[in-house]
């Protein structure tokens, strides 16, 4: 009997990762869509989840009724193991689908070190590796990413490589499918058809010209999702990413993203509050990440802040700005981010003295972080990280003893009762920046700039925590490679490497032994570069000139430094025609009016507003019954949350909202009856209605049956509850492997026995435990390959389904994750 892949999650960690069926996920009929795009994410569920890029994609070609695009993630290691084993194909979570039945997938590349990711997603979905290897049958394959900026590595692989900015070429693309199909294009016509698009490399059909990046003008015109997929774990960030500007001229030249996202635009204040609106309430998050690359940077920072903080601060929704300069901090700023949740806070001076800053272009000085560091530990701070590199051009021991010198002096802005980390990571010269000619550090000099550093710190209340060199180098080698290294990627794969940017997944030996095999050596391509020679990446056009990058070269080796073009005159990069594409800034009130914020700006919730308790029984079936009790708990939160009923928060540093649950239910177990007790203010409909209202914004399988109001001094749960009634059933294809008359026999013994003692192992204590008065009820059904089993709790707790079928019935461990087991009851003290 044929196995499904949903059959075979309870073997591995986290399933949550593979089941699909979220809030706001998008299923169709796929013999309605004429084209269905796959969009691919080549590292776990919860780091994808995170990237609103592809967010924004699914989004946009799921607005149209007749393209269905779906998403898939890369599978860790035992989910790997677990398809390998079992024959079955990597498929996407919203149909199930291979890879191989999709018109195209689309892969972002967001960081080298996900390279043989893509290989392996490729191989399990059904997809030759090599381009020159498919078939006129099989999907094309597409990139799209920073990391597209040099495809040369990749280019073996992917079909095509969208640069730039994805928002408008992606209906482009859709378009070229839509027609490619209608007219049975056969592949290598496909493959010319995107190639004619703008902002496309394929590197079969490139012609000599170079790819120009796609920018979208007008970000405005672009709206953010208004309902994103809300993922069924906690993922990288757990929040609504509101992208408030897109690009950076800062001009710091080490810095590829500061380079080809130019040139500058921000949103308006008024799209970003009918943003954060519609994504809160499809979404019920409690916190909105402010997103560019200098947050600090938006000219209407300030406002759009106490805009939302006046707004949300009643509700508990936290503000976070990501990415800020030490120069752009405010004491409103400051004020703004800590109403609502502190941790430790970073910023990142990249060097240790303001010559070295100079030669990057940095901007700031010492005098901007120590003052901005104790306005940050005046305000109840604790902690502070700050970023720095190592081997950046010119460095020198006086630079490395500066970051450990500026450490101390931050340090002592806390009056020595903070914790300062230093976070070192080495420099990568990227192309596309001033630095792409510059030699990246090797292996050894690495470790010994790490260590001169870690030994130099004096305080313990300094920590310092170390960028891995192994990922530094492949990153560099890939940042720099070229067409060649696409034989090492695939070694490597072959090998077994899998999550390289993942520290305890890195098999650094596998890519030594690769390197050896097919006599590369990484310094080949680390090593400076001369002016005149070609860069692997010069066929694509990232909109900043030539000449400007060595312009900003010369300036480096003389310190010079680069007035950010916002505030003075423009430097000639290149990238704007100062039409179509320049630097667009958020509208000030005069130009376009924004409609004032509701709330009470910074005002605790009123405590006399009546809270109530309610008692919610709620199921979960099906897919959801291999989410986690964390899980289960934050999807019902976010569901409460989206009728716009108000939580009681606890007391405390990091107010939590009062839910109560009675017991965890076990990851693989169905369960018709879960019991929860929560605490409401404002209640926006009676129980019955809230019930409703609760269930549209619940995941697949999870679904409120019944809430009534409970009065004060009503028993907890846990203190009413004795126990539950279990059934477990053996699907059919394993029931042939049950012996059922040593079963039968086991259950008889058990009933007939006065005790029956199992060992438990505890914090390393082994503990035996009599359980026998604990199962009051234990009935097998061969016919119908089921047993029920009613158990209760005991002062010292109560025993598990698992433990009877292993320890009383002697079933085989390995077999136990694949039964049914569904919780059917729950038993009350009278």
């Amino acid at each position: 009997m044929s196995i499904n892949q949903e059959e075979l999650l309870a073997l591995v960690s986290k399933p949550s990762r593979y089941l699909g069926g979220e809030v706001n996920s998008i299923r169709k009929d796929p013999g309605s869509c004429s084209v269905r795009i796959a969009l691919a994410f080549p590292d776990t569920y919860e780091v994808g989840m995170s990237h609103l890029g592809l967010q924004i994609l699914y989004a946009i070609l799921n607005g149209y009724p007749d393209v269905a695009a779906e998403r898939c993630y890369a599978p860790w290691p035992d989910m790997e193991k677990v398809l390998r084993t079992h024959g079955l194909a990597l498929t996407t979570l919203e149909s199930r689908t291979p890879l191989s039945a999709f018109d195209l997938v689309g892969f972002s590349l967001q960081y080298e070190l996900s390279y043989t990711n893509v290989l392996n997603m490729l191989e399990l979905g059904g997809i030759p590796l090599r381009c020159s290897e498919r078939s006129q049958d099989a999907p094309l394959v597409i990139a799209g990413g920073p990391c597209t900026f040099n495809p040369a590595p990749m280019a073996p692989f992917i079909d095509a490589f969208v640069i730039g900015e994805g928002e408008e070429v992606i209906s482009e693309i859709a378009a070229a499918l839509r027609q490619a199909k209608a007219g049975k294009y056969d592949r290598n016509r496909r493959l010319e058809q995107l190639a004619s698009i703008p902002g496309i490399y394929v590197p079969t059909h490139v012609s000599g010209r170079r790819i120009r990046k796609r920018i979208v003008s007008d970000l405005d015109s672009w709206r953010m999702p208004s309902a994103p997929v809300v993922p069924l774990m906690k993922t990288i960030h757990d929040r609504i990413t509101l992208e408030i500007a897109r690009g950076c001229t800062r001009g710091c030249r080490f810095c590829q993203a500061g380079m080809v996202w130019r040139p500058v635009r921000e949103r308006n204040l008024h799209t970003l509050e009918i943003s954060a609106e519609e994504q809160l309430a499809s979404t019920g998050y409690d916190e909105l990440s402010l997103l560019s690359l200098s947050s600090g940077d938006y000219s209407r920072i300030e406002d759009l802040l106490i805009r939302l903080m006046n707004r949300y601060y009643d509700r508990r929704i936290a503000l976070s700005l990501p990415s800020l300069r030490s120069e752009t901090l405010t004491r409103t700023l400051i004020e703004g981010i800590r109403k609502v949740r502190k941790t430790s806070f970073t910023l990142a001076p990249e060097a240790g003295t303001q010559r070295l800053r100079n030669v990057i272009n940095k901007g700031n000085t010492e005098e901007d972080l120590l003052a901005t560091t104790a306005q940050v530990f005046d305000a109840g701070w604790k902690a502070v990280k700050l970023y720095f590199m190592i081997g950046l051009p010119s460095e020198r021991e006086e630079d490395l003893d500066g970051i450990v010198e500026l450490g101390h002096r931050v340090l002592r802005q806390a009056r020595n009762r903070g914790q300062v980390t230093l976070s070192l990571s080495t420099f990568i010269p990227k192309p596309h920046t001033p630095f792409q000619w510059h030699r990246q550090i090797g292996m050894d000099e690495i470790a010994e700039r790490q260590q001169y550093v870690r030994k130099a710190v004096r305080s313990r209340s300094i920590s310092v925590k170390l960028h891995d060199r192994r990922m530094s180098l492949l990153e560099g080698l890939f940042s720099r490679g070229d067409q060649s290294l696409g034989n090492l990627i695939e070694r490597v794969f072959r090998l077994g490497g899998r999550f390289d940017g993942w520290s305890d997944q890195l098999q650094f030996d596998l890519w030594e032994q690769a390197m050896e095999d097919l006599d590369i050596s990484a310094d080949a391509y680390l090593r400076e570069r001369t002016f005149d020679e070609a860069l692997p990446w010069d066929s694509i056009d990232c909109g900043v000139s030539r000449d400007f990058l060595l312009q900003e070269l010369q300036n480096s080796l003389s310190g010079t430094l680069t007035e950010d073009c916002r505030n003075g005159a423009c430097r000639q990069c290149g990238v704007c025609d100062f039409k179509e594409f320049r630097i667009e800034k958020a509208h000030t009130e005069q130009q376009k009016p924004c409609e004032a914020a509701t709330g009470r700006p910074g005002q605790e919730p009123e405590p006399h507003v009546p809270a109530s308790c309610l008692r919610m029984i709620f199921r979960k079936l099906g897919r959801a019954r291999l989410l986690s009790h964390l899980e289960i708990t934050e999807a019902l939160i976010r569901a409460i949350k989206k009728t716009g009923s108000t939580f009681v928060f606890t007391e405390g540093f990091h107010p939590h909202p009062k839910i109560s649950f009675a017991f965890a239910t076990a990851v693989g177990m169905e369960s018709e009856g879960e019991y929860a007790d929560i605490h409401l203010r404002n209640l926006s409909s009676g129980p019955g209605d809230l019930a409703g209202a609760i269930n549209s914004g619940l995941p697949e399988g999870l679904e409120v049956v019944e809430m009534t109001e409970i009065l004060p001094g009503t028993p907890s749960l846990s203190d009413t509850i004795r126990g539950f009634v279990y059934e477990i059933t053996v699907p059919e294809r394993l029931a042939a492997d049950v012996p059922w008359p040593r079963v039968e026999q086991k259950a008889a013994e058990f009933r007939e026995a006065s005790s029956f003692s199992i060992l438990r192992e505890k914090k390393g204590r082994k503990i035996v435990r009599d359980i026998r008065p604990l199962v009051e009820a234990l009935e097998l059904s061969k016919e119908c390959g089921t047993l029920r089993l009613r158990l209760l709790f005991g002062s010292e707790g109560g025993v598990k389904p698992g433990e009877i079928l292993t320890e009383v019935l002697e079933f085989e461990r390995d077999i136990v994750p694949l039964m049914e087991l569904r919780k059917l009851e729950t038993l009350f003290s009278p």
